[in-house]
């Protein structure tokens, strides 16, 4: 049991490490409705991205009349169920009637607490770094009583803002070199993303989920860092960590996808069933994170670039696939929804094809796959996004537009 005077301690701490810190303002700051007192916010996001911070800026701007409670934390290891009373009297003692609970997932029924706070006409902000501890959590008692908001590092515009840098070509090999992890960006430790990726695997992977040996699943970490924008395939990941079966893969890769490590993109098909049985792409959550993790810019920034492209789709909350049908491919077929059987109607808000540089030799074989994307779904335009190249190509009826990166994902 947690008593008082830790708990208070450690929240008059926490206060006091936030207010004196100086932080960048989030750009979905805007979006966040505050105070809500029907619904829970859920903010998710990987590690060290910035929930906590965004929590502090929620609370900046709206008021004192807030606690912040940070669970995750040295001292408060050990906080149960029963603890909430000890919370509940530090919430009278000071008068606050909003809330923010940072990494409350990691309490066995907090969910039962925060829909109890709800009905009592408090209004609470949850935060955590673990998509299905959540989910499962949300989809008993707070079904149809929770409004959800996936935060991840700094896009592009963010880290031009944060560094101080001007919108271009350089600065965007930059970011794509760097990424948008707060901590790292002012420190530029390696050590720092490092340990991230260790905490990722040990803490929320091989503890949570009882796993034997690390070391089968860092290694498929590490194969899929060097394989961004490429189809994996469960046998080849199964040599490559030193696993027997293809179903330990898929677990695995579901985990490191659960903890936003990594995202996993379907071919594009109204069939659900089509979607599982064909391979999917990966995708970092991080670009600085796969550099320091696997350092190839030279050799592979045309899949680094794809993965900027992703990022930027997936911040605008787009359902991701990729196009493949008779030997054409198109990297990204963005949807406002998921589509299945049942939506039928859906049509693409976007089709993007990825390329850092157009060339007599890829130039053909580039259009081509866009082209029988946008024949497929009946568009008329599509995006091709380059390092650097910017124009407009006519073929027939449709339109090419060639997009520089620095300038499309701002």
């Amino acid at each position: 049991m947690i008593s008082k005077n830790i708990l208070s301690a450690a929240i008059a701490n926490q206060r006091q490490q936030y207010e004196k810190s100086q932080t960048y303002p989030r750009a979905c700051l805007a979006e966040m409705q505050f105070p809500v007192f029907d619904f829970v916010q859920i903010v998710t996001g990987i590690r060290r991205c910035g929930k906590s911070t965004l929590s502090w800026q929620v609370m900046q701007n709206y008021g004192e009349q807030s606690l912040y409670v940070k669970f995750d934390v040295p001292s408060l290891y050990g906080f149960d169920f029963s603890d909430f009373r000890v919370l509940d009297s530090i919430i009278e003692e000071l008068g606050v009637r909003s809330l923010f609970l940072d990494e409350i997932q990691i309490v066995n029924g907090w969910e039962t607490y925060v829909l109890g706070k709800l009905d009592s006409g408090y209004s609470v902000v949850v935060t955590g770094s673990n998509a299905t501890m959540l989910s499962k959590e949300l989809g008993t008692r707070l079904t149809g009583r929770h409004l959800d908001k996936t935060l991840y590092p700094f896009s592009y515009s963010e880290y031009l803002g944060f560094t101080r840098q001007k919108v271009g070509a350089y600065s965007l090999k930059k970011y794509m070199l760097d990424g948008g992890f707060p901590e790292y960006l002012k420190k530029k430790e390696p050590s720092i993303l490092e340990q991230l990726v260790d905490d990722i695997l040990y803490r929320d992977i091989v503890v949570r989920y009882n796993i034997r040996s690390v070391l089968p699943l860092q290694r498929l970490a590490l194969y899929l860092m060097s394989n961004v924008g490429n189809l994996i395939s469960a046998n080849s990941a199964k040599v490559v960590a030193g696993l027997k079966a293809s179903q330990t893969v898929a677990d695995y890769c579901s985990y490191m996808e659960d903890s936003y490590l990594f995202a996993f993109v379907p071919k594009f098909s109204y069939s659900y069933k089509i979607q599982q049985l064909n391979p999917r792409k990966v995708y970092c959550v991080d670009l600085g994170l796969q550099n320091v993790v696997s350092p190839t810019f030279t050799q592979d920034v045309g899949h680094r670039l794809e993965n900027l492209v992703y990022l930027h789709l997936l911040r605008q909350g787009k359902q991701i696939y990729y196009f493949s049908e008779r030997q054409h491919e198109c990297d990204f077929v963005a949807c406002d929804r998921a589509v299945s059987e049942l939506s039928l109607h859906i049509k693409p808000s976007s089709l993007v094809q990825v390329c850092a540089e157009l060339t007599h030799e890829n130039q053909e074989r580039e259009y081509a796959g866009l082209l029988a994307a946008m024949e497929y779904f009946g568009q008329k335009s599509g995006v091709i996004v380059t390092m650097n190249e910017e124009d407009v190509v006519q073929v027939q009826d449709k339109r090419i537009e060639i997009v520089p990166a620095w300038k499309y994902v701002q």
